[in-house]
């Protein structure tokens, strides 16, 4: 351990030698990848270089002495978590979890007449990525949405790492969106490490249009967003049920006035045929009870 922060040191006092910081994202418990970014322009033989990888400034990661993998100097967390390809100059760190960010030091040394010499330093931040669940919007209390009345709605989204910058109510309404920012709960697992947020929203009843309503969970630069499900909420109002009383009342009086008067018509219609059939059936009665006048012969 001794050993590994000499080297360190004697890095940074050599001139000539400037370690670069490299960004690498890896997403939770799979393979980080960790590249020394060697170029080897000189082919040296792996024979004839130590490597060392150390986390900070005394958890050694990995070691490679002269071409075999030692294990003796290892911080106890990464035992049988690491695997260095040669080919490459790159190291696996395996199942890499949230405790494993940071910074990591890659250094090589060349044996030259005997004494080790860096001859190459680097550096990579480590960033662990957890997705987040797509963001749900709930309502908040039960019975019929009426209009002009309030309505309470939360958005969570759960499980992800890093912490999200921040979540946005949208609401969209004839083709015009309005964005809220509300507070963000923000709540952090003890043993996993993962974050949980919720944003409430209250506003009145939107009515006489279709409104729909999502949550936008910012998650930070490069890492995109995530939007919700819309909420569709379609409410009319007292004056629109009005509008429809007025409109709708006279048309139907109408209607039954006219089919009254239609049947008043056909009514009395019938009426005269049937009297006018009676007056028929008389004569026909009258005339065949009249007895007939015959001749007298003088």
């Amino acid at each position: 351990m001794e050993v590994c922060i000499f080297f360190l040191y004697a890095m940074i006092l050599l001139p000539g030698i400037v370690a670069s910081v490299h960004q690498v994202k890896s997403f939770l418990n799979h393979t980080a990848y960790l590249s020394c970014y060697f170029p080897n322009s000189q082919k040296t033989d792996i024979k004839d270089l130590r490597i060392f990888w150390q986390k900070g400034d005394v958890e050694v990661v990995h070691e490679v002495y002269y071409g075999q993998e030692k294990h003796d100097n290892l911080s106890p967390k990464y035992i049988n978590r690491t695997k260095m390809d040669m080919d490459e100059w790159t190291l696996q760190l395996l199942n890499a979890g949230i405790v494993d960010e940071g910074q990591y030091t890659c250094i090589i040394q060349h044996r030259d007449n005997g004494s080790p010499k860096v001859i190459h330093t680097s550096e990579c931040l480590l960033h662990i990525i957890a997705n987040y669940s797509q963001p749900e919007i709930a309502r908040l209390h039960t019975g019929e949405l009426k209009s002009n009345k309030h309505l309470n709605l939360s958005c969570s989204s759960s499980g992800g790492y890093p912490k999200p910058k921040q979540m946005t109510w949208l609401i969209s309404h004839e083709n015009t969106t309005h964005r809220l920012m509300r507070h963000m709960d923000v709540s952090q697992d003890a043993v996993t490490k993962l974050y949980n947020v919720t944003s409430k929203l209250n506003i009145t009843v939107p009515t006489n249009t279709l409104t729909n309503i999502s949550c936008l969970l910012h998650l930070g630069e490069q890492l995109g967003s995530l939007v919700s499900v819309p909420l569709g909420i379609e409410i009319q109002g007292e004056e629109m049920e009005q509008v429809k009383i007025n409109f709708f009342g006279p048309l139907i009086a109408v209607i039954i006035l006219i089919t009254f008067l239609l049947g008043f018509v056909i009514l009395k219609k019938n009426r005269n045929i049937l009297s006018t059939n009676q007056s028929k059936l008389l004569l026909l009665s009258f005339s065949s009870t009249v007895p007939q006048v015959t001749g007298f012969a003088l």
